[in-house]
């Protein structure tokens, strides 16, 4: 990675330069390219789907909803808090399928 770091230095310091490189060069060179991408998506996906928690008045904030609206979807059992002690706290993806417009408990009127 420092080697293409320093191309794309010396690339910009240089716009005019001419490199000569082999087939062989270049399709390996995209390899590596392809390769490096690749993880760094794997990394970004992994990232996205690793479970985080927000409080109470960050759920409310989130979701533009009041306290009275997360006690009543707690008592449906639509947003339930995970509750340690006595600290709630709320997962994101529950939060999201909200968002995004998860279903609702029958009847109720979200």
């Amino acid at each position: 990675m420092e080697n293409f770091l320093s191309l794309l230095q010396l690339a910009k310091e240089c716009p005019g330069l001419q490199v000569s490189i082999t087939l062989g060069e270049l399709v390996e060179a995209n390899r590596l390219l392809i390769a490096e991408a690749k993880r760094e998506l794997e990394q970004e996906i992994a990232d996205s789907k690793a479970e985080t928690y927000v409080s109470r008045a960050q759920a409310m904030q989130i979701l533009g909803k009041g306290s009275t609206t997360l006690w009543r979807w707690k008592k449906l059992g639509y947003l339930v808090p995970v509750t340690v002690g006595a600290i709630h706290r709320y997962r994101m993806s529950d939060i999201r399928r909200i968002m995004e417009g998860g279903d609702t408990q029958e009847g109720d009127a979200v």
